[in-house]
């Protein structure tokens, strides 16, 4: 497996050594007089979906290099590079990383890895949206009511009563770990089918919201909202008539999208600009992260309630619209603004 992980990578370093930089002229940001250079360590899935051609050509249009990190060498003997991308998991990786932002500071480190870890796990993932209650004149913004459970199965049914959660119930394992299992959910029509599922869980009220899911990508100030089909909202009839608890794969993800369909503008128009512009600048404060994408929902029957139901660290890019140039833009601004706060920065004088 080793030798096939190095393969890969002479590869790609190979790929790289005969890559013709090609500069643009005029429009966008200012080109950089030398090459960015984004050091990337990402799964294969990862790089796959995310380096695609089309981004890859257009990286290199606008000064941008892509180098493979080699996760079996020491990161500091590798590069230098200017950005370093990643989504590897694992607590040796997560120090490694740690270790060389503490001594490569000129390194931009996308993102910081305990941030990162604040959302790999749904107890606190949706804590920041909470605390922060988002109510202005475009609407409000709220998380669904949630419970834990860590242990003992045979528990839900009396700890769902005490907590006083309505039916139905969306079960969510409680640990993010990129794996297409803790992606997938369950929907409960009472809470003694709960039993049948393995904690760690986290369980949550289902919100009827039409069947249409927004996924908001943010990438750094850049964001980008699609429409997704989305579980179908439940009537009190059905709720009366059925029982056990149904499981579904990974729904935001491998749902069609919604941006072409024929909806009822109830269900289609999107969130305002302006209320998702003030969630997206408090979360990138609070949770210390700039690429990440929120699932939102409009609760059916309203203009302006919102829930944010999961948040997602480096989601799917690929699947947005436009990608390739709204991501080109963010990496040539963040050198530029570390290049503006190094010139910026006064010189002492000698005594």
């Amino acid at each position: 497996m080793r030798l096939k992980e190095e393969t890969e990578y002479e590869e790609e370093k190979r790929e790289e050594s005969m890559v013709v930089q090609k500069y643009s002229i005029g429009g966008g940001l200012p080109q950089p007089t030398k090459a960015v250079v984004v050091g990337y360590a990402l799964t294969s899935k990862k790089k796959k979906s995310f380096l695609q051609p089309k981004l890859e050509f257009l990286a290199r249009n606008k000064g941008i290099l892509f180098v493979a990190i080699d996760p079996n060498r020491p990161l500091s003997e590798q590069g230098p590079f200017d950005i370093v991308l990643h989504k590897l998991s694992g607590k040796e990786w997560r120090q490694i990383l740690e270790d060389y932002r503490k001594t490569h500071p000129e390194v931009t480190v996308l993102d910081p890895p305990d941030a990162i870890q604040h959302v790999y796990n749904r107890q606190f993932m949706l804590q920041d949206v909470a605390d922060l209650n988002l109510s202005d004149a475009y609407g409000t913004v709220g998380v669904p009511r949630q419970l834990v459970i860590k242990k003992d199965p045979s528990s839900i049914p009396d700890d769902v009563n005490r907590a006083g959660l309505k039916l139905p119930l969306v079960a969510k394992p409680l640990v993010v770990d990129g794996s297409a299992k803790s992606h997938e959910l369950s929907l409960a029509y009472d809470q003694y089918s709960l039993q049948i599922l393995e904690p760690p869980l986290v369980v949550q009220e289902f919100v009827n919201h039409g069947g249409v899911l927004f996924k908001v990508y943010i990438v750094g100030e850049a964001i980008k909202v699609v429409r997704r089909f989305s579980l179908p909202d439940v009537s009190k009839r059905e709720l009366s008539t059925n029982a056990g608890v149904f499981r579904f794969p990974r729904v935001s993800c491998a749902a069609a999208s919604a941006d072409d369909a024929d909806l009822d503008p109830g269900v289609a128009e999107l969130p305002p600009r302006p209320l998702l512009e003030r969630l997206a600048r408090e979360l990138r404060r609070r949770l210390g992260l700039r690429l990440f994408n929120l699932d939102m929902i409009r609760e059916h029957g309203t203009r302006d309630r919102y829930y944010v139901i999961d948040i997602n660290y480096f989601p799917g890019y690929g699947k947005m619209p436009g990608y390739e140039h709204i991501f080109t833009d963010f990496l040539l601004g963040l050198v530029q603004s570390k290049h503006k706060k190094r010139v910026a920065k006064p010189v002492e004088e000698p005594v």
